[in-house]
């Protein structure tokens, strides 16, 4: 049996609906936590809620002037939610790259602000920034991406160290290609983009930096994240963690 260690703890995981964020609901919600499933696809947050009996937020993050007076009551917040488009700079769309934004590092700062003041009551908080290799490297075709990601590792920080004296952490995990739909959808434009078959983008493009020569696992990411949300990690803060099977070496 898998021991409760965050038995009475209540979790809001976003973009909790699929990929990293659906396994790390799901582990989370295995540990004790109440997970809290937050994502805009209605349907799919109800299904994952009631498979690891949690509640459905149905919320759209690009809608940032919505989160503006949002209070947020909870003891551990996984910022997940994710987009991504993928053009040169010279080509990328405005609207675009606004979006991204918005979704990955306007909505996660709205959401840090929404919740500090009931961890900071309670005298313990766990933030956990779901980065990427793309938040400590950069690639061409991503601006709106990288961008986003490396702002998210400074809000990250930031939330470290005034969360401190208030028992509260915040950390980033920073997977290289995750098997999730959000990877697999890029595989297209990767492939016109560097002119060459989308079977051919796993290894040329995607895997190229990676001494392990795979993808890594949602659940993999998920157990990194569930470990910082534990009391064990609670010298754990402003760290950013890999698990990008040795890109970040080089």
């Amino acid at each position: 049996m898998t021991a409760q260690t965050l038995a009475g703890r209540r979790a809001v995981v976003t973009g909790g609906a699929s990929g990293i964020g659906r396994a790390t609901a799901s582990r989370l919600a295995e540990l004790g936590a109440r997970v809290v499933v937050a994502d805009r696809d209605a349907e799919a947050a109800e299904a994952v809620a009631a498979e690891i009996d949690g509640e459905a937020w149905v919320v759209d993050f690009s809608d940032t002037r919505a989160l503006d007076d949002l209070t947020l009551d909870a003891d551990i917040l996984v910022n997940n939610a994710g987009i991504q488009r993928v053009a040169p700079i010279h080509e990328f769309v405005a609207d675009d790259f606004r979006l991204i934004h918005q979704v990955m590092l306007e909505a996660p700062f709205l959401l840090v602000r929404a919740v500090l003041p009931s961890m900071y009551a309670r005298g313990w908080g766990r933030v956990v920034n779901v980065s990427s290799v793309h938040g400590l490297r950069a690639s061409a075709f991503k601006a709106a991406y990288v961008s986003a990601k490396h702002g998210l590792e400074g809000l990250s920080k930031v939330t470290g160290l005034e969360g401190g004296p208030h028992g509260v952490t915040s950390n980033c995990v920073n997977p290289g290609y995750v098997r999730t739909p959000l990877v697999e959808k890029q595989v297209a434009d990767q492939a016109r983009l560097h002119g060459i078959a989308e079977a051919e983008v796993l290894e040329q493009v995607m895997l190229t930096e990676s001494a392990v020569k795979r993808l890594v696992e949602a659940h993999e990411v998920a157990s990194l994240v569930a470990w910082l949300c534990s009391d064990d990690a609670g010298m754990v803060t402003g760290a950013s963690y890999t698990m990008d099977g040795g890109w970040t070496s080089r």
